[in-house]
């Protein structure tokens, strides 16, 4: 990862910015720099993964414009390809691209790009600055207003506390011009819903998660892999496995006592051959990383929190004691092929909308705790299941298809990988529990009953009432927000909502987002 900053007109505080700046170091320890442009500040701190060499250190420059990015720009070689008989390249940055394109296409160009980014661009033709965001969100990206007006642009809230009273999140999939957010790609919605047969969609299916892996193995550093069992990391090692020529290395985690998937991700990195390391962790670890994971997320939720404790802890292990710059992960094929409580919609157009409410929403939720849990330990996140190619083509499946009427959630994924030998048959059909579940069921419980400690009665009902916004409704969701207060004060807007089941279906109108309150929760949680 990087970290961006734009502060688009003149600065009225220095020391607050660079203060601000500087509140991300983590993302970008390799090198930093900010530009005066004339109208405004671009910033960058460099985490270096490809094109090593100080020449691809940004702001990049062209004809007096500037440019920041935090991506990847896959193909990147292919679009260098069209343009070096205009321009003459400098570094082996894959971002190195973007200012030739803006160039020759202007904003028309986000809507090419197959990538992960989020960039801010000073266009010295004009004197004015241009944002934008990839349509899922992976990468963040963060705004506000300082007291005249004046808009800033940043990789993380933190950036902004200093300088801005109210910080959203910057719309994925959107431009920003000219005083205008402009959705230049909406990736949730389909144009004309795929209805080939069982075995063409597994097996574009397969064919497109293999290109979504295979692509996110080009890296000029050293990658590796979290594993926890389920079938989605799974998944991603198995085929990443299939295309390393050396064994891959991987990363579980797990409570001391009761992890449930640390023997599956074993059994997993056994038999796909990975150099495999488990990561264990206790009743102590877990609540001295709350705050700071609190600190670092920048939200409230508690889905997000939960799951975030382990991932940032098998990060934090990494980061001491490898020299791995970056992380495949399995997120976002929930949101796509279904999860526990989407067995409960109540229709197909039900579950395709929810589906699409859910990736739209990701860039608040499993998206930001990938992206902080391995930004803040100075790693790259990578998401083969966000590949746009394959996103697009999910979501334009039939959802009678995605519905669960198999007994076995997720059935596409694991039919499209049924042949190959790909994983092994109990693991590739086995109920996935929850990540936070999966860690230890202990450890969702430790953080219960600390919250339970915080709070009496009537101190809960009390310090609830004060928030309008996503009100706290149980004491732990209570203790995240005045963690989230503390460092975030007024700022819950940045967070739609919590991220629980569509209380709306039966089944689903449930007062704790694990899936083990669910009644079809059955075998995952062994």
């Amino acid at each position: 990862m990087c970290s961006i900053i734009g502060y688009c007109g003149q600065c009225l505080d220095s020391e607050k910015f660079l203060a601000g700046f500087d509140r991300t170091l983590s993302r970008g320890p390799d090198d930093s720099r900010i530009v005066d442009v004339g109208q405004g500040l671009l910033g960058f701190h460099r985490l270096a993964i490809m094109g090593l060499t100080p020449n691809g250190m940004q702001p990049f420059e062209l004809n007096g414009s500037y440019l920041v990015c935090n991506g990847e720009i896959y193909g990147f070689e292919k679009l260098r390809a069209q343009l070096e008989g205009e321009y003459t390249f400098a570094s082996g940055s894959d971002c190195e691209v973007l200012l030739p394109m803006y160039e020759k296409y202007g904003v028309s160009m986000f809507a090419m790009l197959d990538a992960e980014f989020a960039c801010v661009i000073y266009d010295g033709r004009k004197g004015t600055f241009v944002a934008a965001r990839d349509p899922i969100g992976i990468r963040p990206l963060y705004y506000g207003f300082d007291e005249r007006g004046t808009i800033l642009f940043a990789s993380e809230p933190k950036n902004l506390v200093p300088l801005a009273d109210r910080i959203l999140p910057f719309p994925p999939g959107h431009y920003y011009q000219d005083g205008e957010f402009v959705r230049y790609c909406d990736i949730a919605n389909v144009d004309a819903v795929c209805r080939d047969d069982l075995e063409t969609v597994c097996g574009n299916i397969h064919d497109k998660l293999v290109s979504g892996v295979e692509k996110r193995l080009v890296a000029d550093a050293k990658v590796g892999f979290l594993l926890s069992g389920g079938l989605d990391s799974s998944l991603v090692c198995a085929i990443a496995a299939r295309k390393s020529a050396a064994p891959i290395k991987t990363f579980a985690i797990g409570m001391s006592g009761d992890a449930i998937d640390l023997k599956y991700a074993k059994q997993v990195a056994d038999y796909i051959g990975s150099d495999h390391t488990e990561v264990i962790i206790s009743k102590e670890d877990v609540l001295a990383a709350l705050e700071p994971v609190v600190e670092l997320l920048g939200t409230f939720d508690i889905t997000t929190i939960r799951a975030s404790i382990g991932m940032y802890l098998v990060c934090k292990y990494i980061h001491e004691h490898t020299d791995i710059r970056v992380l495949l992960t399995g997120e976002i094929s929930d949101e796509l092929f279904g999860y526990k409580y989407t067995d409960f919609a109540p229709t197909a157009a039900a579950f395709q909308t929810e589906a699409q409410k859910r990736i739209r929403e990701l860039h608040m939720y499993d998206v930001l705790r990938a992206d902080r849990c391995i930004s803040v330990n100075s790693l790259e996140a990578r998401v083969p299941f966000g590949d746009l190619d394959f996103v697009k083509y999910v979501m334009a499946i039939d959802p009678e298809r995605k519905l669960n009427k198999y007994n076995k959630g997720k059935f596409l994924l694991r039919h499209a990988f049924e042949k190959g030998g790909y994983l092994p048959h109990d693991i590739l059909w086995r109920e996935k529990a929850a990540f936070s579940d999966a860690v230890g069921h202990s450890m969702v419980d430790y953080l219960k009953e600390y919250a339970e400690t915080c709070y009496t009665t009537e101190e809960f009902e009390e310090k609830r009432e004060k928030y309008t916004h996503a009100q706290p409704f149980t004491k732990e969701s209570l203790l995240y927000r005045e963690l989230f207060e503390k460092y975030y004060p007024g700022q819950g807007q940045m967070i739609a909502d919590f991220w629980m089941p569509n209380k709306e279906w039966e089944g689903c109108n449930v007062s704790d987002p694990s899936a083990r309150v669910l009644a079809n929760y059955g075998d995952s949680g062994k």
